[in-house]
């Protein structure tokens, strides 16, 4: 069994794995020149060599606990036939919403336009520098997709209020990114992926209809996703009541952000606990990351925890900061 499967399911407190959110990403040089061949972004996710690549790129500089599929939440939108593009400094960008279209994407239509994404996760899978490490597939959470295809780019750069008000629309949407989200897990899970993460990125946006938005469809998948027999770990970055989600959702582990207090969290939240260091705080020096990791770290040393941070890392982090982390991790007794 895995360092993480162990934390998840044995709730072991004798171990704390490690991991890092966005850890097959910018910040590494060996990414960076990849990426420079490469600048259609969709396209390398597309590339199932590039992909597995890429994906296992921090593993070998760091040998963390777990991969995570070099992959994007909005390839979903890409598998129901919604443009989607990455502009540099301005993100995504994804084309018209025509829900009658949507209504009839065919499931073979969807599975063969992300085939690529499946074949990445099984080419990893069998990668012998995986031996005893998760491999990690995810998907975004069905309201974060929402606002993502409605919006037609980050709300982080402007939010269309029309979003919340026609709630009929919502309702059909979210049941068909529900159904395509339900078919990309279990195509991940029958590739090779050991664990689902399920990154809510934006539901700090919705406060008024959250059971309906949030809480009903991230319920179903969890539910979906433990059918097939793998862990589920949830993300609602910026959710007020991260106590509550979890008595609702019940997931087999939570990831807090930056912003939730960990020794309020440890003492409300009773599953296995990930993440919760500010990305900004391998931003600063040695002595201060010392300072903020062990503070994680003895917070949680009897409760199941795995190491990790309250958001993605940050492009700028310099290696030698993610190599002292992991040894403060790893040295922590």
């Amino acid at each position: 069994m895995t360092p993480i499967q162990r934390c998840v399911k044995e709730k072991n407190t004798n171990i704390t794995p490690i991991w890092i959110m966005r850890q097959a990403g910018r910040y590494l040089p060996e990414f960076r020149e990849i990426r420079v061949k490469n600048p259609d972004f969709i396209k390398l996710c597309l590339n199932e060599n590039l992909s597995s690549e890429i994906t296992l790129q921090p593993i070998k500089r760091f040998n963390f606990d777990a991969a995570i599929i070099f992959s994007d939440i909005l390839m979903l939108p890409y598998g129901l036939d919604q443009e989607v593009k990455f502009e540099k400094g301005l993100g995504p960008k994804l084309g018209e919403l025509d829900l009658d279209k949507l209504e009839n994407i065919s499931e073979d239509k969807f599975n063969k336009k992300l085939s690529s994404v499946y074949q990445a996760i099984s080419k990893t899978s069998v990668n012998p520098i995986l031996k005893n490490k998760d491999l990690i597939g995810f998907i975004g959470a069905p309201w974060t997709i929402l606002v993502y295809m409605v919006n037609r780019m980050s709300p982080k750069n402007d939010l269309s209020k029309k979003i919340f008000k026609d709630n009929l629309f919502i309702k059909k949407l979210l049941i068909i990114i529900e159904k395509f989200l339900k078919i990309h897990i279990e195509n991940q899970i029958k590739a090779g992926a050991s664990l689902i993460q399920i990154f809510d990125s934006w539901a700090g946006l919705q406060e008024e209809n959250i059971s309906e938005y949030i809480y009903e469809p991230t319920l179903n998948l969890v539910n979906h996703t433990r059918k097939l027999g793998v862990p589920v770990i949830c993300f609602p970055r910026g959710i007020d009541n991260y106590k509550n989600f979890c008595d609702v959702i019940k997931p087999d582990m939570v990831n807090i952000d930056y912003n939730v207090d960990p020794r309020k969290a440890v003492k409300e939240i009773k599953i296995p606990i990930q993440g919760g260091l500010d990305p900004k705080v391998l931003l600063t020096d040695k002595k201060n990351l010392h300072t903020e990791a062990v503070k994680y770290l003895q917070i949680f040393k009897d409760h199941p925890y795995v190491f990790n941070l309250g958001h993605g890392i940050l492009p700028e982090t310099k290696i030698e900061m993610v190599e002292e982390l992991v040894k403060i991790v790893r040295e922590f007794k």
